[in-house]
């Protein structure tokens, strides 16, 4: 199945610790090139996250920004009475050797390390939420790829089928181009009202014929077409594999081009031309 490599998605829970949200987004690059930004209290979730991504997508510039909002009130503050009170005593006997010294007021006593301490929070079970709904939004940003991707693939089918009636075209047209163009020949011999050996000149217009001949560029542009349509009904990455296409169709338009000898082929060289950069360009956002 055709995947696009552009992509976003976005998922969040709520829970009695608080909210943890999930973005994920991703555009076109030759590899997999992740882009986390994770909370310092999640940061040791980026290992697992990486494997996560390296076994989901095989291509693309992916970033990954994780949001963690601590509920209000899931986290409380208690007194450490019996350290509290070691630290006053401790200050009254301090004051007893100094008697002019400041008494030691509330705000001191709580900013002291140890007496105020905070409930913490089920890291653990935050964590496996966190990984939880990382699998969800890697999935949604899946199906967001696989939803463009075939888009894509019916944009570039379409343009197959416009190169292959260009193909067909010319392959009508080459016949009489061909006799158009040897009795363009005989007629300006004639012209000239000069002797010509009838064998040289024949030999002349056969390898003329031969020059212009794209026979054999119409069957590899049929041939590649035919490649293009089985690549995209593919599983897996399939992007790589059609850019090499890409260029092996506009080689043979650029074939075909320059053995063109009348206007028409010409002007279909540069259709056929115009078709394949605009599917290279599609080509370049497909995994």
């Amino acid at each position: 199945m055709t995947r696009s490599m552009t992509a976003f998605a976005r998922q969040e829970v709520h829970r009695e610790w608080g909210t943890l949200t999930w973005e994920i987004r991703s555009v076109n690059h030759r590899y997999l090139e992740p882009h986390l930004r994770l909370p310092e209290a999640l940061r040791d979730l980026e290992g697992k996250v990486r494997e996560k991504l390296r076994n989901g997508l095989s291509r693309g510039k992916v970033e990954c920004t994780l949001r963690f909002v601590p509920e209000a009130g899931a986290q409380t503050l208690s007194v450490d009475e019996e350290r509290a009170r070691d630290l006053i005593a401790a200050a009254s006997q301090v004051r007893g050797l100094m008697p002019d010294s400041a008494p030691l007021d509330t705000f001191q006593v709580l900013g002291w390390p140890g007496v105020l301490r905070e409930t913490e929070l089920d890291m653990a079970e935050i964590r496996k939420a966190a990984l939880n709904l990382f699998d969800s939004a890697l999935k949604d940003l899946a199906t967001g790829r696989e939803r463009e991707g075939q888009e894509l693939s019916q944009l570039v089918g379409q343009r197959l089928d416009s190169i292959s009636e260009i193909v067909a075209e010319v392959r009508v047209l080459m016949p009489q181009i061909l006799e158009a163009q040897r009795e363009a020949i005989r007629a300006r011999v004639a012209d000239l009202e000069v002797e010509v050996d009838p064998s040289r000149l024949e030999q002349e217009l056969v390898m003329i014929a031969q020059r212009a001949d794209v026979d054999e560029e119409m069957d590899r542009l049929d041939t590649h077409v035919q490649e293009v349509r089985r690549v995209l009904g593919q599983k897996g990455p399939i992007g790589r594999r059609l850019d090499f296409l890409m260029q092996e169709l506009n080689r043979e338009a650029n074939t075909l081009s320059s053995k063109s000898i009348v206007a028409g082929t010409t002007q279909r060289a540069v259709e056929l031309k115009v078709l394949i950069e605009q599917m290279r360009e599609q080509i370049q956002n497909i995994e």
